[in-house]
């Protein structure tokens, strides 16, 4: 019986010894675990699109370990890779091409594995956009083309903040107005030709149910999806009213608004733009303060649904990014146009920046020699006058482009570059800027 029991607990001893599992070094001695890791050249790698970039892969291994593979996650779509593999050697290396990508910047994840041993690195890959315009730009101005025209009633000192589209053969114009108490509204005008624009006779928006008081800055479209015109506007909040016919602007809805109140991720909000892509509606708008600001909803939601905004851009000197922005899509691209209203020189004169993206959700780049006071997308240092007009403005500031189309895709052809802007004579400056005797010209690109 003793010897039974002692030849049990010899065995159950020598069961114990075997392991289970994990890894073990043949040969005997304390074993050493078998592992590998990687290493990259870089943490970080820019690719421009359509163009590719590699990465370098060290291997390091401990123990008795196999041939090594390499993968990745976390790759855009429209970007591709290929490998060197490392195998049973130490170097490898990851190709990465862009292709049809779009810009941003993206984690990825390197992984490496002999089939029982694995290890992984992070890498940040950032996809430049190659944008198909670039500055720098050169205009040539026409003189003052609409300017104010009071009556009894409106006594208004000013025409600025344009909206235009070009539909069934005539120019419609809905603008800012501001009459000689400071008060704020909108008018209405329409023609055939810009040598008529002078002499249009302005529809005055508050003669419409809903519209009177403060209401401005407005942008016009036809949403397709729902067979209907648009007027946005800044009634303090983003509003908005809809119509069967731009041409009848007696007849747009009452006033709407897009947020039920104001948002708490907003501190300022003035100067609302709506744009479409196939999927969604984008409602930017600045904060007299640097900062820039997105909300989107989506495509068969729009007016409603629109999300908290987001900050897209700020910079510390709030002159940099002001106010009066647009975003268009470019005709024959994939690529959109943002332009934001800035200040510089001497006396703080208005001018604009310009930046490019391929999503508008996405980062916006500013665009080569067109982004600041000296080199701007439109303003003082960029722009000349039509032979025979005087120099009627240094200051190039809320406008419009015109369109190649009229609807919520904002499409403009950038081989045909002309933008309805607000100038004023410097020498009406100082005075409070609701006084401020604006006049709307049209600027053409001269150097594309």
């Amino acid at each position: 019986m003793k010897s039974f029991i002692l030849t049990l607990q010899i065995s159950f001893l020598l069961l114990g010894s075997v392991g289970c599992g994990g890894s073990s070094n043949s040969g005997g001695g304390g074993g050493t675990q078998n592992r590998i890791s990687v290493a990259l050249s870089s943490p970080t790698l820019t690719v421009a699109q359509g163009s590719a970039g590699s990465v370098a892969i060290t291997v390091a291994r401990t123990g008795n370990t196999g041939s090594v593979t390499l993968s990745l996650t976390g790759l855009p779509s429209g970007a591709t890779v290929s490998y060197q593999q490392p195998g049973a050697g130490t170097s490898g290396q990851i190709n990465i091409s862009s292709a049809t990508a779009l810009s941003g910047t993206y984690p990825v994840t390197v992984q490496a594995t002999d089939g029982a041993n694995s290890a992984s690195a992070n890498l940040s890959l950032a996809i430049s956009i190659v944008p198909q315009i670039s500055g720098p730009f050169h205009w040539t101005s026409t003189a003052p083309l609409i300017s104010a025209i009071p009556n009894a009633s409106h006594p208004i000192i000013s025409v600025k903040d344009p909206s235009v589209v070009y539909f069934n053969n005539r120019w419609h114009v809905y603008a800012t107005a501001a009459d000689t108490s400071g008060g704020w509204n909108m008018v209405y005008l329409s023609f055939t030709d810009w040598t008529q624009a002078a002499a249009a006779q302005p529809y005055y928006m508050d003669a419409t149910p809903g519209l009177s008081g403060y209401h401005c800055a407005p942008e016009v479209f036809y949403f397709r999806p729902q067979n209907k015109w648009y007027l946005i506007y800044q009634s303090g909040p983003p509003q908005y009213s809809t119509a069967d016919d731009l041409s009848k602007p007696d007849t747009w809805t009452a006033p709407q608004s897009f947020f039920a109140t104001k948002p708490a991720t907003v501190n300022n909000w003035l100067d609302f733009w709506v744009i479409c892509d196939a999927a969604n509606c984008y409602l930017f708008f600045s904060g007299d303060d640097g900062r820039f600001y997105r909300s989107q909803t989506s495509i068969r939601s729009f007016p409603s649904g629109f999300s908290t905004p987001v900050i897209v851009m700020q910079s510390t000197n709030a002159g940099d990014l002001f106010e009066g922005s647009n975003t268009y899509r470019l005709k024959g691209t994939n690529q959109f146009l943002t332009l934001i209203e800035a200040m510089g020189g001497n006396s703080g004169e208005r001018y604009f920046r310009a930046f490019i993206t391929d999503h508008l959700d996405g980062d916006l780049t500013p665009l080569t020699d067109a982004s600041s006071w000296a080199k701007p997308f439109a303003g003082l240092n960029n722009v000349s006058f039509d032979s025979g007009v005087t120099a009627w403005s240094n200051d190039f500031s809320h406008g419009e482009m015109i369109r190649d189309g009229y609807d919520e895709t904002l499409t403009i052809d950038p081989a045909n570059l002309q933008f309805l802007y607000q100038g004023v004579d410097p020498a009406h400056k100082a005075v409070d800027y609701s006084q401020l005797p604006w006049q709307l010209g049209l600027i053409r690109q001269t150097n594309n």
